[in-house]
Formats: structure tokens, sequence, C-alpha cells
């Protein structure tokens, strides 16, 4: 065979074809396709055309588990850069920071952008406005060079506050990194993550790990993930909606029977949310089911005494049970003592947050437009 592709350098192409003997073997994904492994390995290992000609970046970027209620890293922006501690939110799509163009109480606790001091930055001239399940801030969109994960994103378009809302003062984080669709974003403002893999800077999958009990070790990974943080397989759910990162709940089950999301259920999953949130009816008897009171508009509380005893709930995804034992849904508070990690939302769209994905080694794959889950580690 080697001789004839030799010889093929001498000789007409169509004397070539010829010469050059078909190859009538199997190829590699003939062979997993027999054996029904094919979509697995694509989905796992999703293939660029374009990437055996570069070599590709993975960012992993380290977060603080701030009491189980928030995840965030410290990114820069400018030049000099200039640093932020931001909250990684599959749930929404901008970056957005304080500036020094804001007064309020939100923003005078916390870091503020001063464009005046980076010689990368441009003003757009265009204003943003995003709202958020608690509030909004306001301000206005520039360029500047962003770095994250080690990974440097020039001319990455972000936000820079004016107005922030009071609740926004009682955040640790200073900022968010939006990691959904560009569709959801405000003002029409690229992601941060799409801009980098837009620049060929990382392949187009991302993947978070959330610790427990305000463990260290929490990441979200740029272009790549980390077979250390999860054990067994990895279980690939279609998306149902490219916005958000949503996808079709089945039914959520208490000792097998169903006690809500009865006939399937839409539902996003989002590391800006610190619970499971869903419609009020179902997190009443999701609560009934788990032995918890429950009382319209407030948290339901459980005897903590009782935690070992409470039942285990299944979410039901794609043929599969991603169960959560009494452990991973009941919140202990030196405050309040306990209570579950299910809340009103007011809406038919359930919210999977950090109670289950602290569970659930998330990747995020934005090229094949799908979720793997996998049980973390």
């Amino acid at each position: 065979m080697k001789a004839a592709i030799i010889l093929c350098a001498l000789m007409a192409l169509s004397e070539c074809m010829v010469r050059i003997p078909l190859n009538k073997g199997k190829t590699a994904r003939e062979r997993l396709e027999e054996k029904g492994l094919w979509e697995e390995y694509r989905k796992t290992f999703p293939y660029d055309p374009m990437s055996k000609f570069q070599d590709y970046a993975v960012g992993a970027e380290h977060m603080t588990n701030d009491a189980d209620l928030a995840y965030f890293g410290v990114i820069s922006i400018g030049t000099p850069p200039q640093s932020f501690k931001v909250i990684f939110d599959t749930g929404s799509s901008n970056l957005w920071v304080p500036s020094v163009y804001c007064n309020s109480a939100a923003c005078n606790n916390h870091d503020k952008f001063n464009p005046g001091q980076s010689s990368t930055f441009r003003n757009t001239g265009r204003s943003l406005q995003i709202q958020y399940g608690t509030g909004s801030m306001t301000g206005f969109l520039g360029y500047d060079t962003v770095v994250v994960g080690g990974i440097s994103v020039p001319n990455q378009i972000f936000g820079l506050s004016q107005t922030e809302a009071p609740f926004m003062a009682h955040m640790t984080a200073d900022g968010i990194l939006g990691l959904a669709f560009p569709r959801l974003a405000a003002s029409g403002a690229e992601p941060v993550f799409n801009n980098m893999v837009q620049q060929g800077l990382v392949q187009n999958y991302f993947s978070v790990y959330l610790s427990s009990n305000s463990a260290a070790g929490s990441e979200v990974t740029f272009g790549g993930y980390d077979p250390s943080h999860y054990t067994g397989p990895l279980v690939w759910i279609p998306l149902s909606s490219e916005t958000y990162w949503q996808i079709t709940v089945d039914s959520i089950t208490v000792n097998g029977q169903v006690v809500a999301c009865n006939g399937g259920c839409q539902a996003i999953v989002d590391t800006g949310t610190s619970l499971i949130v869903g419609p009020n009816s179902d997190i009443s008897s999701l609560n009934n089911a788990v032995g918890a009171s429950s009382s319209y508009g407030q948290m339901a509380s459980v005897n903590c005494g009782n935690i070992g005893n409470m039942p285990e709930i299944a979410i039901n995804i794609h043929g599969h049970a991603f169960t959560l034992p009494a452990s991973a849904y009941v919140r202990q508070s030196r405050y309040y003592g306990c209570s579950t990690g299910f809340s009103n939302g007011g809406s038919s769209l359930w919210i999977l947050g950090d109670v289950f994905i602290r569970q659930y080694y998330t990747i995020f794959n934005m090229q094949s437009n799908y979720v793997g889950l996998a049980k973390a580690v």
C-alpha cells in the first residue's frame, strides 16, 4: 500500500485512482455503531474538523463555595488587569461588574471597574438593563480584555453597572458571568464562553463541579472536563430549548410514587440558583412527601434530628433516576434550623439549582446541545 501511495505522486490522478485499492475494512465509527457506542462517544468527545490544525486551551477556574448558597471565582478585566469576584451563572448570559459610575449601596461595598485605568477599554455607547428574580441592574456596555480560567479573551463585551438592586449589596461576589445561550443575552451582548469559542480559544463545552458543605475544590472548566470529579457513566440528555440549559424531566418520585412533575415538565440546569425551584403546588406536594411542613412563601422546615430517616427523592430524566438523599436536599442553618432545598417559583418551569448540581457533575455541551450528568465525588 505504501508503494502505491509513493507511486501515485509520479502518475496522473486517474491512474492513481485505479492503482490504489479501496479499503474494504470497517471504519472506527462503523465499529462503534455496531456496538451501540457511537452516540455516547460522539457526545463525550465532540469532534471539531478544525481541531487537528489547532491546539485548544482548557481553562479551569476555581470557585469559592459561599455557605452552599453561591459559588464565585475571580476574573480580571482591562489592561492592566482589574480583578472581580463573579458568580458563574448558567441561568443568564451577560457578564457585568460594578463600575465607578455606580453609587448604589450594592456597588459601594464591592470592587468597581474604572475604564479610565484600562488602555484597552472601548465604550459602545449602548445601555444595558438585566432583570433577575430578585432585582435588576442597569448600566452600559463596553469592550475590554477579560481573563478567566487563565484564558485571555480580547474584545469581550461586558456590562458596567450604574445602578444595582438592594439585594446585590448582600452578595459576596461583585458581579455575574452568564453561561447560558446568546439568545438570552440582554442588549445582544456576546457571552464570554461563546466569544472564547468563536476566537478558537477553547472547544465548545464546559463543565461544573460544586463542592458541598463549604468545602474547597469547586471549579468551572472551559473547553474540558475532569473525570476525577465524577464516578460511573455520563448520562447525556438532549436540550429541549437553547436559551437556558433546558431539559425535559419525566417525573419526580418519592418511594416510587410520583409526587411532582406528573406527566413531564421542563427544567433548567442553573448554577446561579441555590435551590430546586418549581410550581407552588408541586413544591408543596414534594415537601409533604418528605415529611416537611409546607407554608406558602416560606421555606419548609424539618426536624434536624430526623434527616437520617427522610426518604430519597428521584428526579427522573431521559429514562434515568437522579436521586437526592435527605443530606443533599436539607439545609441546616445555625439561625433557622433545618429546611428543605425546595422553593416555590410561581412558574411551570423548574430550576435544578445547586442542590442538584452538587450531587451531579455537569458538562454543558453547546456543540451538540446536550447536558451530561454523572455522580459527583
